[in-house]
């Protein structure tokens, strides 16, 4: 069982690979879980709009698209993340590049675990915990 780090036309975020993997391992325990096969994807916008055309039938560019591949309390699955649209929305809510990105990280392990997004109150339930598991990263580095 393995969390690994690609990047596709992107240059790999210059993230702390052993710690980030750890930290996702605590987070997944936190919600009862255990991390299996985990790959992240780090993409352009282009890539995650093709795959957002192709496999979920939505026309639009997103941050992060998360495929669930778990069983039972084993988490797995593949995470494409949109570098561009994590640089662009670290401007917008006026937070830096770094904490974008982990929150972005974590987002889709939290989807994993079992949390969902699609309504008002789901979102706030998923913002809450992504400050948790961010103050979680805080604390270890």
């Amino acid at each position: 069982m393995a969390i690994t780090f690609q990047a596709d036309n992107v240059a790999l975020p210059n993230i702390r690979k052993r710690s980030t993997s750890n930290w996702i391992k605590g987070v997944a325990e936190k919600y009862g879980k255990k991390a299996g096969d985990i790959s992240y994807i780090f993409c352009d916008d282009e890539k995650i709009l093709e795959i957002n055309q192709t496999y979920l039938h939505h026309d639009f560019y997103t941050d992060i698209i998360t495929f669930d591949y778990s069983e039972g309390d084993r988490i797995s699955g593949d995470i494409f993340i949109s570098i561009d649209t994590v640089r662009s929305n670290a401007e917008k809510f006026e937070t830096n590049f770094d904490e974008e990105l982990h929150r972005v990280i974590i987002h889709g392990i939290l989807h994993l675990c079992g949390l969902k997004d699609k309504s008002e109150d789901d979102s706030k339930k998923m913002r809450k915990a992504e400050d948790e598991a961010l103050s979680m990263l805080n604390n270890t580095i």
